[in-house]
């Protein structure tokens, strides 16, 4: 045997299930902590999606119950449409299986990993399959599965089929080398995020200690159903072009594939692009396409107006949500949030951004005696605890200037930032979809909204700081008023001191009305002035 087969005598193929099992951490799995809300977050998401997609106000109920040192049973109900028998074992024991990668709508699941993953989690370290009931259309489904790594498909056992009226899905684990506690990345606090971007789901905890905690639905309202759409051609590469001209097997000319493929595209647009791109020809075949064609058409893209994205696909939590949610969890003294208007990322992808700054209250994150800054991070409602550092969202919110903002320090003050990026891709920095990739598109979004909202919580912290001042300042001159009605009498040995105080203290209290008076038709100005700023189209960077 020569040298070179002795080398390639080993070349094995694995499946991305062996993958995984081998590198869980890349799914969360990493830190007993982290691994037990890892668990809860995958089921969670997956119950609000299924729930949403079928029009059901979500009810979720999650039970962490500790049978033994850092060995937990984890059990999840939800009322949604429930998983048919022919897609149980696919949904819950194969990786990269599911209804979401391939389709241009927006979800909080993406890859096709996250329950799959927990069947995977529970069985490397108990040995032990899921027991998963599904109820759908008057039949309820029982059975046990389990994850065949080499060749990832899944393991189905003790399957029971009968009538019933249970609708939804309850998913149960063992899992062991986990922890359950109160921390800033437990459970708990993942499931109060959770109640926080999402005020139409009820969901309620029962604690291991027997603890029962229900996050309440605060809006009735189900949020719309975000819609499957084309990507927008600003923002796909030449390769993407490519690949989606290689898969096209119904357009016959360059033109028409154009426009069946991405959206914004009209005839009239695919003229102005031949305009431009002149030495591509558009009537050839797709699968024609080499290239140096285009690449040509990618530049043309760039040199042409487009309207913007249409925001079926996008659906954010909305601006009254937000309110409501974050007033009923922090009671801030005072509350600014802002949605800004649909960009595009790489892929021609669009996606929006929402900020709230909460100042005052229970807002902030609270250490000992102290209270300090605290970030929550959402992606499509769903919370973001851990990898905070390597975040492109916190990224953007620490190089904000607090200081501009009337925040001394942003480490020491009562002030709580929520960030939530809704697309129909997440950026996300690894599959344990936790943190954003720091791109330039979403950094500068997530920059500027945050800044928005603070030119709001500025003018208030400004007012504070004024009403104290013209506060002090009165109250420093009502001290001398009295004596100062007396001294008047007296020099001009005339009048009566109680009458002259009396007036005294009349033109004191005129005068600082009239202060109060400017002070606030000034800060209409100054917010006024701003919306025309972004009215104008201007994008509000720091100066």
């Amino acid at each position: 045997m020569g040298e070179t087969e002795t080398i390639f005598k080993e070349f094995k193929e694995h499946s991305v299930a062996e993958f995984f099992k081998k590198n869980k951490q890349m799914l969360g799995f990493s830190g007993k902590t982290r691994s037990l809300t890892t668990i809860v977050h995958e089921l969670v998401t997956n119950s609000l999606d299924a729930c949403e997609e079928a029009k059901i106000a979500p009810e979720i109920s999650v039970e962490v119950k500790e049978i033994d040192k850092e060995r937990y049973i984890v059990k999840t109900i939800d009322n949604g449409p429930g998983i048919p028998e022919k897609h149980l074992g696919k949904a819950l024991g194969m990786m990269l299986a599911g209804t979401k990668f391939h389709r241009y709508c927006q979800q909080r699941g993406q890859q096709g990993i996250g329950a799959s993953g927990v069947t995977m989690y529970s069985q490397i370290t108990t040995g032990k399959p899921i027991k998963a009931v599904s109820g759908y259309d008057g039949t309820v489904i029982r059975a046990e599965i389990s994850v065949d790594f080499k060749s990832n498909s899944p393991r189905i056992n003790n399957l029971t089929k009968e009538p019933g009226e249970f609708r939804g899905l309850s998913y149960e684990c063992e899992v062991s080398d986990a922890k359950y506690d109160k921390s800033s990345y437990g459970v708990y606090e993942y499931l109060k995020r959770t109640a926080i971007a999402n005020p139409h789901s009820q969901i309620t905890l029962l604690e291991p200690d027997g603890t029962r905690v229900v996050f309440p639905r605060s809006v009735n309202e189900i949020p719309p159903k975000p819609q499957s759409v084309q990507p927008h051609p600003m923002g796909i590469s030449t390769n993407d072009l490519m690949e989606f001209a290689q898969h096209d097997k119904e357009s016959r000319k360059l033109g028409s594939f154009l426009q069946n493929n991405f959206a914004r595209v009209s005839a009239a647009k695919v003229e102005e692009l031949a305009q431009v791109a002149k030495e591509v020809d558009f009537n050839k075949a797709p699968k024609d396409l080499q290239w140096n064609d285009a690449e040509a058409i990618i530049k043309a893209i760039k040199l042409v107006k487009w309207i913007a994205p249409a925001t079926d696909s996008v659906k954010p939590i909305g601006e009254a949500q937000i309110t409501k949610s974050l007033t009923n969890m922090l009671s801030p003294e005072h509350l600014a949030v802002v949605e800004r208007s649909p960009k595009i990322y790489s892929g021609g992808i669009p996606f929006v951004v929402e900020a709230a700054v909460a100042y005052g209250g229970q807002a902030g994150r609270k250490y000992a005696d102290k209270t300090g800054g605290d970030i929550m991070r959402f992606a499509n409602r769903a919370p973001l605890l851990f990898d905070s550092s390597g975040c492109g969202i916190t990224e953007a919110i620490r190089a904000v200037d607090w200081k501009r903002y009337n925040i001394r320090n942003f480490d020491e003050e009562p002030i709580t930032v929520l960030v939530n990026i809704s697309s129909v891709h997440i950026p996300y920095t690894g599959a344990g979809k936790q943190a954003i990739s720091d791109d330039q598109e979403v950094y500068d979004e997530v920059k500027n909204a945050v800044m928005e909202a603070a030119r709001n919580v500025q003018r208030y912290i400004a007012g504070l700081t004024r009403d104290a001042d013209r506060k002090a300042r009165r109250k420093a001159i009502l001290r001398y008023v009295t004596q100062l009605s007396k001294d008047l009498v007296d020099l001009a040995n005339e009048g009566k001191a109680p009458e002259i105080e009396k007036e005294l203290i009349k033109l004191i209290e005129e005068k600082y009305s009239a202060q109060i008076e400017d002070d606030d038709s000034g800060d209409e100005e100054v917010a006024h002035a701003n919306e025309n700023r972004k009215d104008e189209g201007g994008e509000e960077g720091e100066e």
